[in-house]
């Protein structure tokens, strides 16, 4: 995908001019270790998602079922990251807000009420198995994605 096809998406306000590359891209600079970062948790919440379920599903739907939402709302964030433009920034802001939202539910939950998750997930304590990444990847995320809008 080009420069071009990649920016189109962008309002007149904020498009760069015919010719010229845009002043800020999402994943460049810190943005790539934002990029590499879900892209490391969408291949790991997806591969931990589809091991637990051919183990065995009934064994603790709840918690499975959340670790491939987790690997969706991952992967969603990694392309939008990737792609740029305006459109993909606010797609990516609203899905870092609904995983730091998912993290810190299913945080809450999991202390509050541990017989609900007989088998944890990625964003269980906190993302304490996952040295607590997850709740601090979405703020990191929203941070980065709020600085491209000034840029």
């Amino acid at each position: 995908m080009s420069d071009t096809d990649r920016h189109q998406d962008q309002s007149p306000a904020t498009a760069a001019a015919p010719g010229t590359k845009p002043s800020f891209e999402l994943g460049t600079g810190p943005g790539r270790v934002l990029v590499w970062f879900y892209g490391v948790f969408t291949v790991a919440a997806a591969s931990r998602s589809v091991v637990e379920v051919i183990r065995g599903f009934d064994r603790a739907p709840l918690a499975y079922s959340l670790s491939a939402v987790a690997a969706v709302v991952y992967g969603f964030i990694t392309y939008s990251l990737v792609r740029g433009g305006e459109k993909a920034r606010r797609a990516a802001l609203v899905c870092c807000a609904a995983e730091l939202l998912g993290v810190l539910v299913v945080g809450a939950w999991t202390l509050a009420e541990p017989s609900a998750f007989p088998d944890s997930t990625v964003w269980s304590d906190f993302g304490m198995g996952y040295l607590f990444i997850p709740v601090i990847l979405p703020v990191t995320g929203m941070v980065w994605l709020r600085r491209a809008k000034r840029a």
